[in-house]
C-alpha cells in the first residue's frame, strides 16, 4: 500500500491564500460597484446630478430648458439648421432614449423619432401633441383646397394639393396659446421624472405661460386694421396661427416642406394672390425658397421670411422662440397691410 505524502502548509502559503481570496473578494465587490454604476448611468440624471432630457427639436428642446432650468441637462436630436421632417438618427442619438430621464417630442412630426421612442426602454415620456387639441389645416376634401384659418369659409374650388396628415397638424407650437397648454404639461411630466424639483418645473412653466399670453396678446393687437386677411407660405405650418388671429393661410407646398406644388396648385395660387390682394409670398430658412419666389417673380410680388421655427439657426430673425416670433408678427403685419 502507498502512502501519499502529504506536506504541512506554511505560513506563507496561507498568506498566499488569504490574499488570494481577499482579491477574489475584492473584484466581486468591484463587480458590484460597476453594475451598480452602470444602474446609476441609467438613472436618467448627469453626473451632476441634473435630469437628462432629450427633446425632439427645437420648440420641444426650448420647452425644456425654459422650464426645467438649472435642474436639466438638455440634449436636442434635430440639430440647428437640419429639417427636422426628414430627420434620420444616428445609433448614438437613439442610444441616448434609453439613457433619458425624460423625453419631450411631438408625435406625428418625425417619424424616425416616433419609430425610435416606440422601441425604446425610456419611462418619462411627453407627447406635446397629446396635451392640446390637434385640427387639421390645410387639407384636401373632394380635390379642392381649403385655405387654413377662419378669415374665410376656405377658399372655394381651388385645387388640392395635400392630403390630410395622419394624427392632425402638429406645428402646434406657433399659436401661443396651445404652446403655453403644452408647456404645463411638460411640467408636470418634468415632475413626476424628477419629484425632488416639482414645483419650480411647475413655477417655471407658469411664468413661460404668461410670456407666452403676453406673446398672444401682441399678436392680437397688431394684427387688427388689416388690408388683407391672407397670406401665402412656403408650407402649411401657420395653420393655428391663422385660426387663432382670424388670418387665412394658403400654402405652396403642403405640411411637408419638401413636396412638390403641382401646375395646378401654382395656377390656383395665382389666382388666390389677385382674389385677396397679397402683397407678399413668404419663404423659410429651412426649408429651400426657389419656388417661393419663382411664385413671386411671376406675380411681380415681394418675398420676405415667416419662419416656422422648426430649428434656430445664424439665418434666423431671432435667437430664441420669442424673438423670431415678434420678427414672424412684424413681417405679417406689413404683409397684411395693417394700420
Amino acid at each position: 500500500m502507498s502512502v501519499m505524502n502529504v506536506r504541512p502548509t506554511s505560513p506563507r502559503s496561507a498568506r498566499s491564500a488569504r490574499i488570494t481570496t481577499g482579491a477574489i473578494a475584492a473584484i466581486a465587490a468591484l463587480g458590484l460597484l460597476s453594475l451598480t454604476a452602470c444602474s446609476s448611468g441609467t438613472s436618467g440624471k448627469n453626473s451632476e446630478g441634473k435630469l437628462k432630457v432629450v427633446a425632439s427639436f427645437y420648440p420641444m428642446e426650448f420647452l425644456a430648458k425654459e422650464i426645467g432650468g438649472d435642474h436639466v441637462s438638455v440634449s436636442a436630436l434635430t440639430k440647428p439648421g437640419v429639417e427636422p421632417h426628414d430627420l434620420e438618427l444616428t445609433p448614438r442619438q437613439t442610444g441616448s432614449l434609453d439613457e433619458a430621464g425624460a423625453i419631450v417630442y411631438l408625435k406625428g412630426l418625425q417619424p424616425a423619432v416616433d419609430k425610435a421612442i416606440k422601441q425604446s426602454s425610456a419611462k418619462h415620456v411627453v407627447d406635446a401633441a397629446s396635451l392640446t387639441e390637434l385640427e387639421e389645416h390645410g387639407t384636401e376634401v373632394d380635390g379642392h383646397e381649403h385655405g387654413s384659418g377662419d378669415g374665410h369659409e376656405g377658399h372655394e374650388g381651388h385645387e388640392g394639393h395635400e392630403h390630410k396628415h395622419e394624427g392632425g397638424d402638429p406645428h402646434i407650437w406657433l399659436d401661443p396659446v396651445k404652446y403655453a397648454q403644452v408647456a404645463k404639461g411638460v411640467a408636470k411630466a418634468l415632475g413626476e421624472a424628477d419629484p425632488d424639483h416639482k414645483a419650480d418645473f411647475e413655477k417655471n412653466a407658469d411664468a413661460l405661460a404668461n410670456k407666452l399670453d403676453g406673446l398672444h396678446k401682441k399678436f392680437e393687437a397688431g394684427l387688427k386694421n388689416r388690408a388683407s386677411d391672407t397670406f401665402i407660405s412656403t408650407h402649411a405650418a401657420f395653420g393655428y396661427l391663422a385660426e387663432r388671429y382670424g388670418l387665412t393661410e394658403e400654402s405652396v407646398s403642403g405640411i411637408d416642406p419638401e413636396s412638390e406644388p403641382s401646375a395646378a396648385r401654382m395656377k390656383d395660387l395665382h389666382k388666390v394672390a389677385e382674389e385677396h390682394h397679397v402683397s407678399t409670398i413668404f419663404f423659410e430658412t429651412l426649408a429651400s425658397p426657389k419656388t417661393a419666389k419663382t411664385l413671386a417673380s411671376d406675380l411681380k410680388l415681394k418675398t420676405d421670411v415667416l419662419d416656422p421655427l422648426e430649428g434656430i439657426t445664424d439665418e434666423s430673425k431671432g435667437d430664441d422662440y420669442f424673438e423670431v416670433m415678434e420678427s414672424n408678427l412684424a413681417a405679417l403685419r406689413k404683409a397684411l397691410g395693417t394700420k
